[in-house]
Order: structure tokens, then C-alpha cells, then sequence
């Protein structure tokens, strides 16, 4: 009897400690489904509400985070660009001619010859003469003493004037100051037409314009100036072309400077910095303003003037004074 008695309680703390851990299973086993719930709700979109007891966690969301990498946008097709040289033209007024050194008419004043345009030949130094040549307009020689002035009378259709009593009786006008003037006036024409600015081209042709047509405009080079072939100055009747050289001015033997357009060799000036030369046979139009001296070969010819600081040289020439 007293072991039935022990066994009783034994066995009924047995059962109370089985149902407490079913119970504690049970529990457990809610609390795990809560917590799945909550993590479905919150994957729907459903507030999440923090336990009884839990910290506070603040429901703003967190900043986002630019990529770092930086955006790339889709390439554009690069301009085409013309890699061509483009044609030498005037900047005055591009377009007006076809030629490949004309582009337009440039609005260069004429230079002013003053006293020195009545003159076809005007020396500084004396000219000399290989006879026969043929001479329309006036010629000069100042500050050298007519003596040195190597035409005759009937090679010259105008006057010859002299500083003194030298030089050809006939045709000879001693003048000594409207010489002075006009030597003075060729002097300052030649500083006007070298110190014109803004050209219209520069260096055209390195300096060999031979075969090229030319607009009006002010020309500039640095070097001498070749023309190994004919050339056209194609232009209006009052258009200029003024040529700056800062070296020897050389025309070849049989070539023509030739005008078109209306063109007018009053308007046309050459100054050089260097001797002329105009070859056997060539022609040239406008007015030369040389620094030292002007030769012309056998034969060659000139439609303008010859203003020379230094000498001229003829052979069997013919100069027209431009009008």
C-alpha cells in the first residue's frame, strides 16, 4: 500500500512536466508563425508594427545612393568639317569672282601721286637709254643734274625736266623745285602705298602669281614677286589693286600683265622694295613705285609710270604714261 502511494505522486509530477513542454512547444511554435506573418505582411505592403517593448525604429526610409559610375550619353556624330584648302579670296567680299585668287572688289583708295603723276619716268639718280625708245609723258630727274638724264627729244612725247642747265636743249625744262615737289610727292606715294594695312592676301603664291587672275584688293608679301606668266587684273573702272612687295619685283621675258573688266592701269600700283625688272619682250601696266631701280630689257613695255628713288634703265622701250 505505501508503494502505490509513493508511485502516484511520482507519476503525476511526470504528466504535469510532459504537459508543460507540449505547452512550451505550442508557444514556441506561435511565436515562430507571428513572426512569418509579419514578414509576408510587410513583403504586401502592410505596416509592421514593432513589438511590446522593442526599440522605436524610425520609418523614414533610408537615402539612396547614386551610382558613382557616371552616366554615358549616346555619341553624337561629329561635325563634318571640310579639310579642303579653301580658295584665296578677298575678305572684303567673298564670292564675286571665280577665279582661284578673286573673291570679291575691296574698297582700297588709290594712292596719291601728287605731283609725281605728271611724270611717265621720274629718277632719283639719271636714266639711261639704249636708243631707240619711245616715251608718252613727261620725264624727270632730281636731286642728279640733267646731264644724267640719257633720252633725246625725239624720244620723248612731253617735256624733260632738269635740276640745272643739263641734259637735252630742245625739250629741256630746268625746274629745279616743282622737281624737288614731285620727287618728294613719288617718295611719299611709295610710303603710302608700303604702309597700307589689313591686306587682302598675304604671301599669295609664295610670291610666283604667274597664270593667276587677280581681284581688286591690297596684296602683301613678305618675299620678292615672280610672274612667270601672263597675268589678269580683272576688275571695274574704278577698282585699285595695290601690290606691296618687300623684295625684288621680276617680270619674265614675253609675259603680259593684262587687264579686264574695265580695269584702268591708273588704279593699279606696284611698290617694291627691290630693283625691277621687266623682261625682254614683257608688258606691264599700272604704276611702279620702286625703292632702288627700275630696269627694262630689250623691247619690254609699260602702260603707267616708272618712279624710281634710284635709276631707270631702257632699251628700245616704250613707256605710256597712264591717264
Amino acid at each position: 500500500m505505501r508503494r502505490t502511494q509513493a508511485a502516484i505522486p511520482i507519476a503525476f509530477i511526470a504528466v504535469l512536466a510532459a504537459g508543460a513542454l507540449l505547452l512550451s512547444a505550442e508557444a514556441a511554435e506561435r511565436g515562430v508563425g507571428a513572426s512569418r506573418r509579419g514578414v509576408d505582411d510587410n513583403a504586401h505592403g502592410t505596416a509592421v508594427h514593432p513589438l511590446a517593448g522593442s526599440p522605436i525604429v524610425d520609418p523614414i526610409p533610408a537615402r539612396q545612393v547614386r551610382p558613382t559610375t557616371p552616366s554615358v550619353r549616346a555619341p553624337t556624330r561629329p561635325p563634318l568639317v571640310d579639310r579642303t584648302p579653301a580658295a584665296v579670296v578677298p575678305r572684303t567680299a567673298a564670292g564675286r569672282f571665280s577665279s582661284l585668287s578673286a573673291g570679291g572688289l575691296s574698297s582700297v583708295a588709290p594712292v596719291n601721286l601728287g605731283a609725281a603723276s605728271s611724270f611717265a619716268i621720274l629718277t632719283g639718280s639719271g636714266i639711261t637709254d639704249v636708243y631707240a625708245s619711245r616715251i608718252t609723258g613727261n620725264v624727270g630727274a632730281s636731286p642728279i643734274t640733267g646731264d644724267a638724264i640719257g633720252l633725246t627729244c625725239p624720244e620723248v612725247t612731253g617735256m624733260i625736266y632738269s635740276v640745272n642747265a643739263g641734259g637735252p636743249l630742245a625739250c629741256r625744262v630746268t625746274n629745279a623745285a616743282a622737281l624737288t615737289a614731285a620727287v618728294g610727292d613719288e617718295e611719299s606715294a611709295y610710303t603710302d602705298a608700303a604702309g597700307r594695312t589689313s591686306p587682302d592676301f598675304v604671301n599669295l603664291g609664295a610670291g610666283q602669281i604667274g597664270g593667276r587672275t587677280l581681284a581688286p584688293g591690297l596684296y602683301k608679301w613678305s618675299t620678292g614677286v615672280s610672274i612667270s606668266a601672263d597675268v589678269t587684273l580683272t576688275g571695274g573702272p574704278n577698282d585699285v589693286w595695290i601690290f606691296q612687295i618687300a623684295g625684288p619685283l621680276t617680270q619674265a621675258s614675253a609675259t603680259t600683265v593684262r587687264l579686264a573688266g574695265g580695269a584702268q592701269a591708273r588704279n593699279i600700283f606696284w611698290q617694291s622694295a627691290g630693283a625691277v625688272t621687266l623682261g625682254t619682250g614683257a608688258h606691264s601696266e599700272g604704276t611702279i613705285l620702286a625703292k632702288t631701280m627700275i630696269a627694262l630689257n630689250t623691247g619690254a613695255s609699260t602702260n603707267g609710270r616708272l618712279l624710281a628713288q634710284t635709276a631707270v634703265t631702257l632699251q628700245q622701250n616704250r613707256v605710256t604714261m597712264a591717264q
